[in-house]
């Protein structure tokens, strides 16, 4: 499509991909979506991006990142028809973190049909220089029904100032002013007798207090755009220092599969698994400060609990893989006294032998601090185990690493035990089932 031009697009569930070419010194981007009324959102809750992730209509949900190929996409899913009636447009953004848009070679947008598995629109952005966000496309209603418009609008002041031109409040610190002079509190007035001549009226039933007034409603908590993303380069962070050691800590696996051959190392033949009937299953070990220790994972209904040890819950086993969120285990740092070490691994339950062609992404998502992701690096081994990260409680501070370590178990050895044996976790291992 050329800037400026525009398209129908169906009401069937679509795919977003903002997409470019990976490479040494790339900055990393962003996809982001703004639900627009009279061209503002209604409220912060009108953006989906990586810290915001899901609309509350069910409309738009940021699915995440994926490199395969020489390419890095990052996905929303939209459903038109979740829309509310009061949306008019729909803004389709991407920031760049770490460096300009003219450092991201290969810059586009295109929205898919899901159903049919077919482009609808696709705009490669012309060119950028200093750039460091961009509204890419759009979508809006005409007569009922809904389009696509190819924009291609470039912002220098980041996701910050794309968010704040649409009405975003954004998080951001605060320079402390000069402390108000006091205020002199006023002089007494002096009581004077009244005069002897005078005679007050009866007594009077006083008027009844007005009721109270409710309470102003709090202010919504602004937007925070700040995020950590792990690398080789970077493997880990600390939780402590980003807030994040209260609440619940949310560690979601999302993932896509481009095909999967018969052959660990064939190039040709039939495909033995996609997305739709590939079972993974979320796992994690854990050992605890009084020194006990176990396994949270759907085989043999293993799901943990939340709030008494292990304090960890695998909050659902999608069988499917027809669930847009993909596999989630939670973690109560409220009880994080309480951890030594949690070791996140994923399996392949069924459906493929190794995660070759899987692209996937990691997001640890505390409830206070910066959410933390990073992605898979490509399988070159037949593993159908992954060690994805290693959470360690080191007395003073909670860090999380990055591992993404795909592991071939032995001859006769479960993944599980194969995940154990790397890590020294010590477990007695006996078969189950789901």
């Amino acid at each position: 499509m050329l800037k400026g031009s525009n398209t129908p697009v169906p009401t069937s569930p679509l795919r977003v991909e903002l997409g470019w070419r990976a490479g040494p010194g790339v900055p990393d981007a962003d996809a982001s979506a703004l639900l627009l009324v009279s061209g503002k959102v209604r409220s912060d809750a009108d953006f989906v991006f990586y810290n915001q992730p899901a609309h509350s209509s069910g409309a738009i949900r940021h699915e995440g990142k994926r490199t395969a190929d020489g390419r890095v996409t990052d996905t929303l899913l939209v459903d038109l028809t979740r829309v509310e009636p009061g949306i008019e447009t729909i803004v389709l953004a991407a920031s760049s973190d770490g460096g300009a848009f003219g450092q991201v070679p290969g810059l586009y947008i295109e929205v898919q049909d899901t159903t049919r598995g077919t482009p609808v629109a696709r705009f490669d952005n012309p060119g950028a220089t200093t750039e460091t966000a961009f509204v890419l496309g759009e979508f809006y209603r005409r007569q009922g029904a809904w389009k696509f418009r190819a924009v291609g609008q470039g912002y220098s002041s980041g996701l910050e100032g794309l968010a704040t031109d649409y009405g975003i409040t954004v998080d951001e610190p605060q320079q402390a002013g000069p402390a108000p002079a006091p205020t002199p509190a006023p002089a007494p007035v002096p009581l004077v007798a009244a005069p002897s001549a005078y005679t007050p009226p009866p007594p009077t039933r006083p008027a009844a207090p007005p009721p109270p007034s409710a309470p102003p409603a709090a202010a919504p908590a602004p937007v925070r755009l700040t995020k950590v993303t792990l690398t080789k380069a970077a493997p880990s962070v600390s939780l402590t220092k980003q807030g994040g050691t209260s609440g619940a800590l949310h560690v979601n696996l999302n993932w896509q599969v481009r095909k999967q051959f018969s052959g660990w190392s064939s190039k040709f033949g039939r495909p033995a698994a996609m997305h739709s009937d590939l079972d993974l299953d979320l796992c994690a070990l854990y050992e605890l400060t009084d020194g006990s220790k176990g396994v949270v994972q759907a085989l043999g209904n293993a799901f943990g609990a939340l709030h008494q040890p292990p304090y960890i819950h695998l909050d659902g086993d999608d069988r499917t893989g027809a669930v847009s969120t993909g596999e989630n285990l939670t973690v109560n740092l409220d009880h994080k006294n309480a951890f030594r070490r949690i070791l996140v691994f994923v399996t392949i339950y069924e459906g493929a032998r190794s995660f070759a062609d899987l692209n996937a992404t990691v997001t640890l998502r505390p409830q206070h601090g910066a959410p933390v992701e990073f992605f898979l690096d490509e399988c070159t081994v037949p593993s159908p185990v992954c060690a994805l990260a290693l959470i360690t409680n080191t007395g003073t501070d909670l860090v999380v690493q990055r591992e993404a370590r795909y592991l071939v178990p032995e001859r006769g050895v479960s993944p599980q035990r194969t995940v154990d044996y790397a890590y020294g976790w010590g477990m007695n291992w006996t078969p189950g089932r789901k």
